[in-house]
């Protein structure tokens, strides 16, 4: 509790100096506004008009950015938003200033009352009851409600700029219809991407493993049955016996990379626990989630962990790996930290696969590997699989 209310009044300071700030900035806007109107009629004025209009929206960026915690695109109506920020900004500032400076006068007043003793006695009045109170501290009381009420309008004033600031300065629907358009065809073609990725990827593995099992075992089988002597023909059964078991591990490792059953039977924890188990070194793996994500997530995190792990063992000789699952209320994250030689490249085969597929469930993928290590590997996924 004695945290929430240090962070509320942070806040709400934060605030009364975007406000104050923002009232000064106001005036100025309007004044700007004010000649460049006729101005800007001039064809000659309209540039120099727009640069001013330009600098006046960055000052606001960061204003809004600074002190009210809002970050906005560059992008939006910059005029109009110039128009009705001014306007709101002069009107909340200069309500925010009027408040501080009576709350204070109040306070100051109430103070020197009691601190000189030429308070005075004061009838307050309430339905069916009579108080008879001091000057200085009713002067005390009011002066802090309104320094409450103040820090509460200037806690609405923020919140109404950072909205008026989404809707004026953001992207207009339009807008992010297109990008959403834009990202959706990206995400299409990363998806096939994928997919022949990891369709060559299967393929490799069939052809550098499996088949090449299958034929040593079928050389062996055939050896056997041209064998003369029974004692040589044993023997080589018995390697066909050997091998054959290694071509059944060959294919459950295969089948395993492919989508391992354990993830569909057992949930993401216990085919997690599994890669820790088959990994050649120490994987520590701290699970923190309450409830199974939906499938989709949960076969993306289990693909970034098993990767991440893959390449901290075979490039960056990792000793040591920490595997990090947790969740908020919208997200769940993972974050696989290691302590190899770092290096790692995001453009990489597996580690750009990894990101497409990320990207695909609206989700973000960052790499922080700088040379020498460590290298953290770390992707946030939605909870629920976007639609569209």
């Amino acid at each position: 509790m004695p945290r929430l209310r240090a962070v509320s009044g942070r806040r709400g300071a934060h605030s009364l100096v975007g406000l104050l700030a923002g009232a000064v900035l106001g005036v100025v806007e309007l004044v700007f506004l004010c000649v460049a109107g006729p101005l800007h009629l001039i064809p000659a004025m309209r540039r120099p008009c727009d640069r001013i209009a330009k600098r006046l929206l960055s000052l606001e960026r960061a204003r809004l950015a600074t002190w009210l915690g809002h970050r906005t695109a560059p992008a939006g109506r910059g005029y109009g938003f110039l128009a009705v920020r001014a306007t709101v900004g002069v009107v909340a500032g200069y309500g925010v200033l009027a408040g501080l400076f009576l709350s204070g006068l109040l306070i100051f007043g109430g103070m020197w009352d009691l601190l000189t003793g030429e308070s005075e006695s004061v009838p307050v009045d309430f339905p069916g009851v009579k108080v008879i109170s001091n000057s200085g501290v009713v002067g005390l009381l009011i002066g802090g409600f309104v320094l409450v009420l103040t820090q509460a309008g200037a806690l609405a004033a923020a919140a109404t700029e950072r909205l008026l600031a989404d809707r004026l300065l953001g992207p207009s629907s339009q807008e992010r219809m297109r990008r959403r358009i834009a990202e959706l065809t990206a995400t299409r073609s990363d998806i096939v991407r994928a997919v022949d990725e990891e369709r060559r990827r299967i393929e490799r593995d069939l052809h550098d493993g499996v088949q090449q099992r299958g034929i040593a075992l079928a050389m062996l089988i055939g050896r056997a049955q041209h064998a003369a002597d029974p004692a040589k023909a044993g023997e080589l059964v018995a390697q066909a016996y050997t091998e054959s078991r290694r071509l059944l591990d060959e294919l459950r490792s295969v089948a395993w990379r492919i989508y391992p059953t354990a993830l569909d039977d057992l949930g993401l924890r216990a085919a997690l626990s599994g890669v820790a188990e088959q990994s050649s070194v120490p994987v520590t793996v701290r699970y923190l989630l309450g409830e199974r994500p939906v499938s989709e997530i949960e076969t993306a995190l289990y693909f970034i962990v098993r990767e991440a792990i893959s390449n901290a063992i075979k490039h960056a000789g990792a000793r040591d790996i920490l595997v990090a699952v947790e969740e908020d209320e919208q997200t769940v994250s993972v974050a696989v930290s290691d302590d190899g030689t770092g290096g790692a490249d995001p453009s990489g085969g597996g580690l750009s696969g990894l990101a497409r597929r990320v990207r695909a469930l609206d989700g973000s993928f960052t790499v922080d590997s700088p040379p020498g290590g460590p290298t953290r590997v770390a992707a946030t996924l939605p909870k629920e699989v976007p639609c569209g």
